[in-house]
């Protein structure tokens, strides 16, 4: 799902200013170690990622999310990191801004097959760490090891 009901309904009181944006990523490596990324379209990469919904933890959010994302159930194993500010800013295509706070865990498929659900991943596919495509947001290298 693109946008949920509850940010669609803050685009509509707000149009595309700034906004915070409490998010979680996922780390996902498969038995080479290599990571998983999506590809939802245009110049970058990401890791599954997306937003916390009201009334969701953000354990459940990336499950919830990985899941829509990437056709996979994951098990948390731990956090990596918590990060935000100007650098995790970012404006989409349509104009919307926003700032992410985004809790990073580290997650390991318990089940699934690699597909997208929602249709938000063009493409889905692991990387060596010194392959990894370019990302748009800048996490830092620590969270990749």
């Amino acid at each position: 799902m693109p946008i949920s009901t509850y940010y669609k309904q803050i685009r509509e009181k707000l149009g595309s200013d700034l906004i915070f944006m409490p998010s979680v990523a996922a780390v996902i490596k498969n038995e080479l170690g290599e990571i998983l990324f999506q590809y939802p379209g245009g110049k970058f990469w990401s890791l599954p990622a997306g937003a916390i919904e009201p009334g969701e933890t953000p354990e459940e959010a990336v499950v919830r999310e990985v899941w829509e994302e990437t056709g996979l159930r994951v098990q948390i194993k731990g956090i990596k990191g918590v990060y935000g500010g100007e650098d995790f800013r970012h404006t989409y295509s349509n104009g919307d801004q926003v700032e992410y706070i985004i809790v990073v865990f580290e997650c390991e498929v318990i089940e699934g097959e690699l597909k997208a659900i929602d249709g938000e991943s063009l493409k889905l596919q692991y990387f060596s760490l010194h392959e990894r495509p370019k990302l748009a947001l800048p996490y830092p290298e620590e969270i990749f090891l």
